[in-house]
């Protein structure tokens, strides 16, 4: 299944455009998890068993593992996914962007080592970093395009030819690099009128949104500003809000609880 198709599998069965972000950072772990050597992957699989039904997608942050060597415990993590859910999409948060053999390196990382369903890139290299990605066509790949912190600003809306730069990379990634129909984009929660804008560009391509809970995003500008005609077109990332909303021996139902209202918010303005 293509990953578009899997996504839209998503989005009708959960009724959810919400997207849990798994940064697992191990000074925020549960207590009793921390004298374990897979403490990574049991928070993970407590978090995903708590709140599967309710998201479009999972969206693991490879540095969260890596800095911990970890990387087995990724590897798991995704394992568990495809076993008990395969019908929810995995993002692997990598934010690649290489040329050449390189990239096609990174590229078998994150599609064949970690069988990820999509990947996040970033295009600062041009078209020639992204290919070695989207000629996987079955799977997705995430652009970075307007991202949510605050530096965005410092090179994203740098103005050329009266537009600025995200758009000219949201055209482009639309009408030049998108010939397999795989490819999505980052805007952030926390800027709606560009994600506006970014979507009178690119009509119904599918956003990933990071930026609520934690960063502050307004839930109601940015699905206003976001949505496609049916509703959908987002997966609205939330990562810290949602994973340690609890740091008890409840810490998963606390995870569920949060995950509810916000799949909830969200679909009150979709």
């Amino acid at each position: 299944m293509k990953f578009n198709d899997k996504l839209r599998a998503a989005w009708s069965f959960s009724n959810s455009l919400l997207c849990v972000g798994l940064d697992p950072d191990p000074v925020k772990l549960p207590a009793q998890l921390r004298g374990s050597s897979r403490a990574i992957f049991e928070f993970n699989k407590a978090i995903i068993d708590a709140t599967h039904d309710l998201v479009c997608a999972y969206k693991p942050q490879i540095a969260y593992f890596a800095a911990q060597s970890a990387e087995d415990q990724l590897l798991m993590t995704i394992e568990y996914l495809k076993a008990q859910y395969p019908h929810i999409p995995v993002i692997l948060d990598a934010k690649r962007g290489d040329i050449g053999s390189t990239a096609d390196q990174y590229a078998l990382e994150a599609f064949a080592r970690y069988q990820a369903d999509a990947v996040t890139v970033n295009p600062y290299l041009g078209g020639d970093s992204i290919t070695p990605f989207t000629r996987y066509a079955d799977k997705g790949v995430v652009i970075l395009c307007r991202t949510s912190n605050a530096g965005a600003q410092d090179l994203q809306d740098m103005q050329i030819d009266g537009k600025p730069l995200f758009l000219h990379l949201a055209s482009k990634v639309s009408n030049e690099w998108n010939s397999n129909r795989n490819c999505l984009l980052v805007v952030g929660a926390t800027w709606p009128e560009q994600m506006r804008q970014v979507r009178e560009v690119v009509g119904d391509m599918p956003l990933l949104v990071p930026g609520v809970g934690a960063q502050g995003g307004d839930v109601q500008a940015l699905v206003k500003a976001g949505k496609t005609a049916e509703g959908t077109g987002l997966i609205i990332s939330s990562s810290r809000a949602v994973l340690y909303a609890g740091s008890g021996d409840d810490f998963a139902q606390a995870a569920r609880r949060v995950a509810m209202a916000s799949r909830d918010e969200i679909n009150l303005y979709r």
